[in-house]
């Protein structure tokens, strides 16, 4: 009887998830695509903040040659009363620098540790620049999270991208 009990409730779950879209992945071929941002929470020094502010933008693209590129933009980044990008006073400078992050280069997957890891080319934080970054990772549905143990502003920070349309 528990044999029967346990097979029909793994059947159940099976057959929830075939049918409710929400369907477990982490293979290399399941990241492929592009992702749009929903939002990054950051947990430090005993509290969470979303990152890059509300309303954050963002996008993250893994090719299936295993090239990817992300970047992450708040919403509020101030316009340059100068007009021109290389004369921003201080203030200017430093909401840019604090409200945004990009970098682009190789990926590689293990799926046997749900992982995959950011080999980064080049970064707008240079001190990632030829770094090797990993990442849990698992993706529900046509969403892809995932956890940055090290985040560049300090901190864990977990990731939020639903697969773009």
């Amino acid at each position: 009887m528990r044999h029967l009990s346990a097979t029909l409730l793994i059947a159940l779950v099976c057959l929830h998830a075939a049918f409710s879209g929400e369907a477990v992945a982490e293979t290399a071929k399941d990241l492929v695509g592009t992702w749009t941002l929903v939002s990054v929470v950051t947990e430090r020094d005993g509290g969470k903040f979303d990152t890059y502010g509300p309303n954050a933008k963002g996008l993250l693209v893994f090719d299936a040659n295993g090239r990817y590129s992300i970047i992450f933009i708040a919403a509020d980044l101030p316009k340059f009363v100068s007009g021109n990008r290389s004369s921003g006073t201080i203030d200017e400078n430093k909401a840019v620098v604090a409200g945004s992050l990009a970098h682009f280069g190789t990926y590689v997957v293990d799926e046997a540790d749900k992982s995959f890891t950011f080999q980064i080319d080049r970064a707008t934080f240079p001190n990632w620049e030829g770094k090797n970054n990993k990442r849990s990772f698992v993706i529900i549905g046509n969403e892809l999270r995932f956890t940055d143990p090290h985040a560049s502003a300090g901190g864990i920070a977990t990731t939020i991208f639903e697969r773009a349309k």
